[in-house]
């Protein structure tokens, strides 16, 4: 299986998070990044292509066997699914319509989840938040892997294989460690999936939703546009928990690369967030960053320093040592 991993317990700390205390720093000296604050305009109309396209890609899958339906849904299907997460991603933010119009924003995320073929824009909502607002709490972040998976996939053969179950890892685990009842809007995201995926297959039969499903596992794993999963908070170099990369794959993810310039301005959409960076760009040059998040993935498996434990965790606030 490979190298074990040098680490055999998290990073833990007792300072608050960083993003917060440098947010404040930054618009005293840069007020004028408040003027990037709200919505983009642009984001529903880019949302809506990437849906049609996948939905004009369903009458032709019927045509294809198996291998070339599996390197289409590697190649493209999945990278059109996965940067629509990552639309769901900006919509937990209410940046395609605002804070004021939040059914808004509700309404375009069940639209971008229908590719996906499985409902996760409401509850994914319910949880990133307060991964920005309490990033590292060992009860509350569910981003965090949990021990079991730190244990299990400690050496290189085994991080390979968290990699390429980390759709489950990542969908599944925070409803083991911090289970919510079911709001009814998960329930709504829910039936319209169904019913969905019902018609998808009584129109263009069951491959056809296997096209979709499959993209949606195989991008989430081993494929260089879910590196950012992996290169946003893994501790690459020790004592910094937070990453950002700015490399061409911005392009089609909404910018979730320039990381910690949007947990610093979550209220900024991903379309301005270069702006940040050009604004404030003392604060965020000198930063660690990565630059291919292909090579992320490689370092991940094949580097013992790295591994499911080489993350910051704090103590729960109130809970005992």
């Amino acid at each position: 299986m490979g190298a074990h991993v040098s680490r055999n317990d998290f990073e833990w700390v007792h300072t608050e998070e960083p993003h917060a205390s440098r947010r404040k720093i930054i618009l005293e000296k840069y007020p004028e990044i408040k003027k990037l604050y709200g919505y983009d305009p642009l984001f529903k109309w880019v949302v809506t292509a990437m849906v049609m396209m996948q939905l004009m890609m369903l009458p032709l899958i019927q045509y294809m066997n198996w291998p070339v339906l599996l390197l289409v849904a590697y190649c493209f299907g999945g990278v059109i699914n996965h940067s629509l997460m990552l639309a769901i991603h900006e919509l937990a933010h209410n940046l395609a319509f605002g804070h004021n119009r939040p059914l808004h924003n509700r309404l375009l995320g069940f639209f971008a989840n229908l590719p996906i073929g499985v409902p996760v824009s409401i509850s994914f909502k319910k949880y990133h938040l307060e991964h920005h607002r309490y990033q590292g709490d060992e009860v509350i972040d569910v981003d965090l892997p949990t021990l079991v998976e730190a244990k299990l996939f400690c050496t290189t053969g085994g991080k390979l294989v968290w990699l390429f179950l980390q759709p489950f890892f990542y969908s599944l685990r925070p409803l083991v460690v911090r289970p919510k009842p079911p709001s009814p809007l998960e329930l709504i995201n829910l039936v319209i999936q169904l019913f969905f995926d019902a018609v998808v297959v009584k129109l263009f039969g069951l491959r056809a939703l296997w096209y979709l499903l499959l993209g949606s596992f195989m991008a989430m794993g081993i494929h260089p546009v879910a590196g950012h999963f992996i290169s946003e908070h893994y501790m690459f170099r020790k004592g910094f928990e937070t990453y950002s990369y700015y490399g061409p794959l911005n392009w089609i993810t909404f910018n979730v690369g320039y990381h910690n310039e949007h947990h610093d301005f979550p209220a900024v959409p991903g379309r301005r967030l270069p702006e940040v960076k050009r604004i404030a760009a003392e604060f965020y040059d000198d930063l660690p960053q990565h630059t291919s998040w292909s090579s992320v993935l490689y370092d991940f498996v094949m580097d013992p320093d790295i591994g499911p434990y080489a993350r910051i965790k704090r103590k729960h606030f109130g809970l005992k040592s």
